[in-house]
């Protein structure tokens, strides 16, 4: 079956420095693949830098890669016509961080509704597009007399933010791919923006990327989660087994420091230490992890598979099978206890 979208060995690097002489590594030797038949929650996190947002910017073909390939329904994404351009942007949706950037402030909030509707042809009459607009907004609870006729700058950031879904959800997308949705949202506002994508995945069968450096929302509202440390992958499965029973390293820092509710400080029992270059070879958590072995610091650890749903790149796994390159789709889709419905041909 083909994906509908899939990285395959993908490397992204940014130059820099003087006269753009230093590459910055963003992405490295990264395959991943979401399913068209089978659709899902998948979480994407890790601390800055770790490739998250490169990773969504490539998905959407905002950025081309710099080895490896984007393909969409199997085809080079940056090689579509204009009719496969044209069914990208329909099949694929993407709701940014900041809620207000994506507005044009000349125009009111209705703009970024009636476009997609006019674009794609997705109403036969004037009135048909405004009960489909108006149909959107209650499926993410807004009232359309509240929002309708106002400029960005005269709704919240929640508002605006679910507009956001809400044009998502007009064109009955495969796949959104939300970036820090919710990091510039009042907490109020959190658990209602991730309800609504939740519940467009159980009712609509519609696949979600969701990329955050919360643990908490991914825990939330993912089925599958993928940790992300310095451009490689550190561990991914499913959601429930990664959060309460995390096995590399790095996932099991980021689980600890997760604030708790208690009158002592919890401080994670292992300092911090200093980043490693980035030039060495071995693994990069290597001068971070308590359980460094010397191996650690002259080969790179595969992804080791230790349970049908779960892989991580850690020599402590080094009794189980290694996952052929670019197979971490594999643990990802294995079967979890969050179904969503198959999406109508």
């Amino acid at each position: 079956m083909t994906a509908l979208l899939e990285l395959r060995d993908v490397t992204k690097t940014f130059a820099g420095g003087v006269l753009g002489r230093e590459r910055k590594v963003a992405l490295e030797r990264f395959s991943f693949a979401i399913d068209s038949d089978r659709p899902r929650v998948t979480a994407v996190v890790g601390e800055s830098g770790s490739g998250k947002t490169t990773l969504a910017r490539l998905l959407l073909g905002l950025v081309p890669p710099s080895t490896g390939e984007v393909l969409f329904k199997g085809c080079d994404l940056h090689g579509l016509n204009a009719a496969g351009r044209q069914d990208f942007r329909h099949h694929v949706q993407a709701i940014f961080q900041d809620p207000y950037e994506v507005y044009n402030p000349f125009y009111r909030v209705d703009h970024v509704l009636t476009t997609p509707v006019r674009k794609f042809r997705l109403a036969a009459s004037k009135s048909a597009g405004h009960a489909l607009i108006e149909q959107a907004l209650h499926a993410v609870g807004l009232q359309p007399g509240e929002i309708l006729g106002r400029y960005p700058h005269q709704l919240s950031g929640g508002q605006r933010q679910r507009i956001m879904v809400a044009r998502a959800l007009l064109l009955r997308p495969r796949l959104i791919v939300a970036d820090e949705p919710v990091s510039m949202v009042d907490a109020s506002l959190r658990a209602t923006i991730l309800g609504s994508l939740r519940k467009l995945h159980e009712e609509l069968g519609i696949s979600i990327l969701y990329i955050t450096h919360d643990l908490a929302t991914a825990y939330q509202v993912a089925d599958s989660i993928l940790v992300l440390y310095r451009a490689t992958v550190a561990e991914a499965g499913d959601v429930e087994h990664v959060v309460q029973a995390p096995q590399h390293p790095y996932t099991q820092l980021l689980i600890g420091s997760i604030p708790r509710v208690s009158t002592l400080r919890d401080w994670a029992a292992e300092p911090v230490q200093g980043e490693r270059d980035s030039t060495a070879t071995g693994c990069r958590f290597a001068d971070r992890c308590p359980a460094a072995m010397p191996r650690c610091r002259t080969a790179s650890p595969p992804l080791f598979q230790t349970a049908p749903n779960r892989a991580a790149a850690c020599f402590l796994y080094d009794g189980a099978p290694a996952l052929p390159e670019g197979k971490v789709a594999t643990v990802l889709s294995a079967e979890t206890a969050r179904q969503a419905p198959v999406p109508a041909a």
